[in-house]
């Protein structure tokens, strides 16, 4: 992206535009970001993809502080995606002004539902996963996901987030969220890229008006080298050949 031209973007049903290509700070170790970010915002940034679980909001907070307050930037000129970690589902408007504080934010401009499932809430912000005594995952049942969703739509009307959405849905999930939403989700998150195409859930999801943004779109690259030993898009000598 060029910092002299204005990045594409793409409309949301919300009404606001969202930049297609966009910064993910996963995995971004605390002393590197503010250098990461401020460089990103250079050469032309202006979407930046933060999460309540990746731990690091109050890191990329002080960056954009530092980016607003030295003209580098101007918050409208920016597009703030963060989102609710699993333990949060009974507290979403808790965890969102939590995130804005860390990020040091008056609105996001975008707030995800990180995964469909609520576990047992272990304090606001804290994003661990909690197990239960018999070390599986403590999942809470009393929480449901058209409960979360609805307090997610709390947020647009309390002026805290313009546009909504989910990540890590499948179509089933996505079809029992567009039965429920009053404001349907702008956008669904989901891992998608040369090695996992999803081409029906994208087509599903893009037939009825909801925005897919592809996390991991070079298939891991770095974290599944490390975890799988698989080949990253990157190295990938079919694909080397496609570019």
């Amino acid at each position: 992206m060029a910092a002299k031209g204005a990045a594409p973007a793409v409309a949301l049903s919300s009404g606001h535009r969202m930049p297609a290509v966009g910064l993910g700070v996963w995995r971004m170790e605390k002393p590197a970001i503010r250098t990461l970010i401020l460089s990103a915002l250079r050469i032309g940034y202006r979407h930046l993809d933060c999460a309540a679980d990746y731990q690091n909001e109050a890191e990329v907070g002080d960056a954009l502080a530092e980016a607003f307050q030295t003209g580098l930037v101007k918050r409208e000129d920016l597009f703030i995606t963060t989102k609710l970690w699993n333990s949060d589902h009974g507290h979403v408007i808790e965890a969102c002004k939590d995130s804005l504080k860390k990020l040091q934010l008056d609105y996001l401009d975008l707030y995800l539902v990180h995964f469909p499932v609520a576990t047992r809430h272990t304090g606001v912000g804290t994003t661990s996963s909690a197990l239960g005594d018999d070390g599986v995952l403590d999942i809470d049942t009393t929480i449901s996901l058209e409960t979360t969703w609805h307090a997610m739509e709390e947020l647009v009307s309390m002026g805290l987030v313009r546009s909504i959405g989910i990540s890590n849905y499948d179509i089933f999930l996505t079809r029992d969220c567009l039965a429920y939403a009053k404001i349907k989700p702008a956008v669904n998150q989901i891992e998608t890229h040369p090695y996992f195409q999803r081409d029906s859930l994208v087509k599903f999801c893009q037939k009825h008006g909801i925005c897919v943004t592809a996390h991991t779109p070079l298939g891991g690259s770095t974290a599944n080298t490390e975890w799988f030993g698989s080949v990253s898009c990157l190295d990938d000598p079919v694909i080397k050949v496609l570019g």
